[in-house]
């Protein structure tokens, strides 16, 4: 069995190293950069041991999305232990859309086959982002159903970062967005701005 073992961690290892290198060139030339020559050459790798692990493109993106979601709901979990979980969620959600545009890209404006909306077949990752989102939700849905308006925050939110990344808004007020976002879904009395 250790023979097994120690073939399944390689491919394991081969697999992180491609989509980490697919990472890699997206974050520094953008995603049409990315391709499988690109990346042969750049593991060292020839292009059938790439579609050994990986069928297509369309693969690779799929799980350098799949990697960013578990990314993120780290980064919102991590977030919404604070004072102000909403708050805390909105500022990691945007932080980490910021910080990681290519992967942004490849999670949310690159197509991928990667269903949302909790159907049996949506991705762990996926299912556990946005569990994130629902539980800040939770704590200031008074009564409100927790579900749609965590679909609404989310969209709100996405928006937001959307638009900013596209230059649509103006700069340096990215806090200031968040701040007014998120007040707008506390409820009445809250005592919080």
């Amino acid at each position: 069995m250790a023979i097994e073992d120690r073939r399944q961690r390689e491919r394991l290892a081969r697999r992180r190293l491609i989509t980490a290198t697919a990472r890699s060139l997206a974050e520094s030339e953008g995603w049409d950069a990315v391709t499988t020559r690109r990346l042969s050459t750049a593991i060292e790798y020839s292009q059938p041991v790439l579609y050994k692990h990986f069928g297509s493109m369309e693969d690779i993106v799929e799980a350098v999305a799949l990697e960013g979601f578990a990314e993120l709901a780290t980064a919102m979990r991590a977030a919404r232990h604070g004072d102000d979980p909403l708050a805390g969620v909105a500022a990691a959600y945007s932080g980490f859309a910021a910080g990681n545009p290519a992967l942004f890209d490849a999670m949310f404006v690159r197509s991928t086959r990667l269903r949302f909306g909790g159907t049996e077949d949506t991705p762990a990752p996926l299912i556990e982002a946005f569990t994130e989102l629902r539980e800040a939700v939770a704590a200031i849905a008074a009564g409100r159903d927790v579900a749609t308006l965590t679909e609404v925050v989310w969209a709100a939110l996405h928006g937001l970062v959307m638009l900013g990344r596209a230059g649509r808004l103006r700069p340096d007020h990215d806090t200031e967005r968040l701040e007014l976002l998120v007040a707008q879904f506390r409820p009445a009395g809250t005592g919080r701005p």
